[in-house]
């Protein structure tokens, strides 16, 4: 069997990435925690997504957290529909600000809750739904839009997975109250660790500023909020008023050197992904694994390899001859497969309660995920179409 090599990530730190690095630490003994650079970065992540608002903080997980805590915050003690296919962060954000996570099945088009199952889950009780869009695809349509703008119920995008992914032809991210990204190393766009906060929410801007910073008053920007506390709290330095309950989230200059450097080249890495994940459906045999996909507006940074029908000993030979072919893959997809199955649920959720979900379900046995990434070579995506549609 030829060896394919192919990795999940190749070459997402460029040389030309570390060069600006390096040549901001040349500088003038520069500042190395947040400072001009990260507001620097807010800024142009924010015309790049196309929102007001945008917090740089140290990870994509963090993001989750502060903006949960905001939720509980504006909205109080409730529910937050959460899909069971997602990375563990998003759930645990729900249960550590002291929420009940509602979970709804998938939609295997898109791997996103599906609209239905989502509605159906709605109640008096629920204060915001957490959708994740999975893998660089959308998981938003008008009806979902409409029917939460119409019960006034928060709509949160973990687009994590999904830069520059669109709906209608606007990014993701920018259609929800809030919207949280990830810059780890495999992601579209890697400050090597990070995350941002994106809102065009004035208030919530300055919530999360203030959360991401051991909740202290004076990250905000809006004088008036920070007078407020002022007088309220005449016994207090005014350096040192602590708002909520916040923690150490913040990020660093070396940080965001590197995702201003990134940037300038990420729609047209997009658009590379794009067409190699085109070329990989286009090859893939339909008899076997699942191509119909929904792609409008997609940008995947990964191929999803679904079987089409659930059947172990396929699946077992699908994985060896991955192995063999020096492919590396990630078995369940986004975060593992099937959240409900895992040990930090237990006591939470019922036992057995995953068998509900029988689309996650698919997924978490039969799905798998193979890197996708700009330098991808289209003879090496048929190669692996071609070993992949061998196995019998």
């Amino acid at each position: 069997m030829e060896k394919l090599n192919l990795k999940l990530m190749e070459n997402n730190i460029l040389r030309e990435d570390v060069d600006c690095v390096i040549d901001f630490l040349k500088a003038d003994i520069p500042i190395l925690t947040q400072s001009s650079k990260v507001r620097e970065f807010e800024q142009e992540w924010s015309k790049w997504l196309g929102v007001k608002h945008s917090v740089f903080v140290n990870s994509g997980s963090s993001a989750n957290f502060v903006t949960m805590a905001i939720i509980k915050e504006l909205y109080g003690e409730g529910e937050v529909i959460v899909p069971p296919l997602t990375w563990v962060s998003d759930i645990v954000s729900v249960l550590k600000a002291g929420m009940k996570p509602v979970f709804a099945d998938i939609n295997l088009r898109n791997l996103g809750m599906d609209t239905d199952e989502i509605l159906k889950k709605v109640t008096k009780n629920t204060k915001a739904v957490f959708l994740t869009h999975i893998l660089g695809f959308n998981a938003l349509n008008s009806k979902l839009v409409s029917e939460l703008k119409e019960r006034n119920i928060p709509l949160i995008e973990d687009v994590c997975e999904s830069h520059g992914a669109t709906y209608k032809g606007i990014k993701l991210g920018s259609y929800g109250l809030i919207s949280n990204f990830s810059f780890y190393y495999a992601h579209h766009l890697s400050t090597i660790e990070g995350g941002m906060i994106c809102s065009n929410d004035d208030r919530i801007f300055q919530m999360a500023r203030i959360f991401r910073s051991h909740g202290m008053v004076r990250e905000a920007t809006d004088e008036n909020l920070k007078q407020s506390y002022i007088v309220n709290y005449p016994d207090l330095s005014p350096d040192f008023i602590f708002a909520y309950q916040g923690n150490n989230f913040r990020s660093t200059e070396l940080n965001a050197v590197i995702g201003l450097q990134q940037i300038k080249r990420l729609d047209d890495n997009n658009d590379r992904r794009r067409a190699n994940f085109k070329l990989f459906l286009e090859n893939l045999d339909p008899k076997k694994y699942h191509t119909d996909f929904d792609v409008e507006g997609s940008c995947n940074y990964a191929f999803v390899l679904m079987l089409k029908r659930p059947d172990l000993e396929f699946c077992n030979r699908v994985m060896s001859s991955l192995k063999q072919a020096g492919v590396e893959f990630r078995r369940g997809t986004s975060g593992g497969g099937n959240q409900l199955r895992q040990p930090y649920l237990q006591g939470i959720v019922p036992a057995d309660y995953y068998k509900l979900f029988p689309n996650t379900e698919h997924v978490h046995s039969f799905g798998f995920y193979i890197g996708n990434f700009p330098i991808l070579e289209r003879d090496l995506i048929l190669k692996l179409c071609q070993l992949l549609n061998c196995i019998e």
